[in-house]
């Protein structure tokens, strides 16, 4: 009895077309593992970002057929995002003595409590967006990043500076909202690069962080609001100067002795190295 040797199909090579559609298939994969809250159009710009150029209906075949949902059809909040879940305790919070929630925003030196939170205003050419971190200690804005969009890489171009700017933060708790800038994979690696320690209160609650909404509140009064800003350059410079110019060094603040911030951490540091 004889038999029929056996007929090996050999596999196709790899085409270019599916081999470019692998490239960006990673690239998108890769910004929807960091921020799971957005859709195809904020990850086809991460991807173009990362080396991964397309098309939106391309990301959108992609993600359509990955099962990468993070926010299509689902019922968002109020402020356009669904809500996530913490990354990190809230280090700041504590019960009072009828049981409900407070916030201490407080210091005893530089360094220790850090704020930060994301602003945005609208310019004739779009969107601008500001994420500031201020030291409690002294209300000092101690880094800051500018940006047409609100990514996590606003959050840690922000922190980033704020480290170059003080030096030895290691130990410094970092308190923010839950927002997906914060909670991503990429601000919290930037946390533990710096040893610093994360701290995170609910989403959309301005109680949890009143006092870097206080500052928000003073930005939009002198300088958001003043008059109508045609590009985005200029709203730009315009509060990168009231920052350093007007509300560090001109701006005194009843919390600080009508001191301002840059000559109260002076003083006070100054004192408190002379007492050692």
């Amino acid at each position: 009895m004889t038999h029929d040797t056996p007929t090996l199909n050999r596999e196709e090579p790899v085409t270019e077309a599916e081999l470019a559609q692998a490239y960006r298939a990673n690239a998108l994969f890769d910004a929807h593992t960091d921020d799971r809250e957005f859709g195809y159009r904020y990850l086809v710009e991460e991807a173009r970002d990362a080396g991964e150029p397309m098309a939106e209906r391309t990301a959108w075949r992609i993600c359509s057929t990955n099962g990468w949902w993070p926010a299509f059809g689902k019922k968002r909040g109020k402020n356009g995002t669904k809500p996530g879940p913490p990354v990190h305790d809230d280090l700041c919070a504590y019960l009072d003595e009828h049981g409900m929630t407070r916030h201490r925003f407080t210091a005893q030196g530089p360094n220790e409590l850090w704020l930060s939170d994301i602003t945005e205003h609208r310019t004739g050419q779009g969107k601008l967006y500001l994420c500031a971190i201020k030291d409690v200690y002294s209300n000092w804005i101690v880094g800051y990043s500018i940006s047409d969009r609100m990514k996590s890489r606003l959050a840690v171009a922000a922190l980033n500076n704020a480290v170059a700017r003080r030096g030895d933060v290691a130990g410094c708790v970092v308190h923010t909202d839950r927002g997906s800038q914060f909670r991503s994979r990429k601000f919290v690696r930037a946390l533990h690069r710096h040893a610093m320690v994360g701290s995170m209160g609910r989403v959309g609650a301005a109680g949890d962080n009143a006092a870097m909404e206080s500052f928000f509140a003073l930005l939009q009064k002198n300088v958001l609001d003043r008059r109508p800003w045609a590009t985005r350059q200029e709203l730009r410079l315009a509060i990168i100067t009231w920052i350093e110019r007007t509300y560090h060094r001109r701006r005194r603040q009843a919390a600080l002795g009508r001191l301002t911030p840059i000559e109260y951490e002076t003083i006070m540091t100054t004192a408190a190295a002379q007492a050692a």
